[in-house]
């Protein structure tokens, strides 16, 4: 209160004082002379000269004649320790894979019959827009790694084909009484086969066994019973899964590098078996990686795998 109350003094006594002088004096007094005030310099374009300048200072690095891959830094790291996305992923070779495996199990201390697997990614495309449909297959493996053998259920009323497929190792034999059974989940198998004429009578169980049907592309309808238990009852399964991939097992890691690449092999021959063999479609598998249960997967080099056509030179 005590600032306002002088504030307003000091505002009325000058009223008083300016009264008491003539017009021409009050008109000098109220003149207020003018103050000029520093105004910054605006240093945009001297900037933009600057940038310019910089820029043409900074040596052009000319790499058009640099031998490294597209949008990387260069094909192989010089130092164990690089940021990966600056590189091109590394592919090794099928043996130096199962060899490098088996160092990281001795490394990690891990069990020695553990499952190895097989990721695959295959190209579909056919010509004229076409695609290869997602497909089911059972190959037979020269090395087999299951230790009970596949529980095969045969469809036949022939007394003298059920004897032999008793007789050839089959779980279950029987005919159109299996088929309420097996709807109501009393029993199962791994694999069902059948004979042709039974194929009518099991259509009520194709919601139930979907892919499980016997089918002829299979090979699981016939009348060769002996050949089809032979397949089934040792044979490995493997399907194509969200329309262009094959993951599945092909050998335990304790198997010697052999009979694993042997496992291998034969796994990417049926695989490719399922799409003709024609140089304009490019390679069928796209890439392959292998792992075990507990390690890292490797980038495989499967040119060396595939199966190769061979041209016939003419005689002239």
């Amino acid at each position: 209160m005590a600032t306002n109350s002088r504030a307003v003094w000091r505002v009325l006594s000058g009223c008083q004082w300016l009264s008491g002088h003539s017009g021409s004096s009050l008109a000098s007094l109220l003149t207020v002379p003018s103050r000029t005030f520093a105004v910054a310099r605006t240093k945009t374009k001297d900037k933009k000269e600057e940038e310019k300048k910089e820029v043409k200072k900074r040596p052009v690095i000319d790499d058009s004649k640099r031998h490294k891959p597209f949008g990387k830094t260069a094909w192989a790291p010089v130092d164990d320790v690089y940021i990966r996305r600056f590189y091109p992923r590394t592919l090794v070779g099928v043996g130096d894979a199962v060899e490098l495996l088996k160092a990281y199990r001795a490394l990690d201390f891990t069990p020695k019959q553990q499952p190895l697997y097989i990721d695959l990614k295959l190209d579909m495309k056919l010509e004229k827009k076409k695609k290869v449909d997602p497909f089911v297959s059972t190959v037979h493996l020269p090395h087999p790694f299951k230790t009970e053998m596949n529980r095969v259920l045969v469809f036949t009323e022939d007394p003298d084909q059920a004897k032999v497929a008793q007789e050839n190792g089959a779980a279950i034999v029987g005919g159109a009484e299996l088929v309420q059974k097996i709807l109501d989940d009393e029993i199962s198998a791994d694999f069902y086969v059948a004979v042709p004429d039974m194929l009518v009578k099991m259509i009520p169980l194709k919601n139930k066994l979907r892919k499980k049907f016997p089918k002829n592309k299979r090979g699981s309808v016939g009348m060769n019973i002996v050949k089809m238990l032979d397949l089934f009852k040792t044979g490995h399964e493997y399907m194509v899964e969200d329309n262009c991939y094959v993951r599945t097992q092909i050998a335990t890691l304790d198997m010697s590098s052999e009979y694993i690449l042997e496992n291998l092999h034969t796994l990417l021959t049926d695989v490719y078996s399922h799409r003709q063999a024609t140089t304009d479609l490019g390679p069928f598998i796209e890439r392959a990686i292998i792992c075990s249960q507990t390690s890292e997967g490797l980038w495989l080099k499967t040119e060396d795998l595939l199966p190769k056509t061979e041209k016939k030179e003419e005689k002239l």
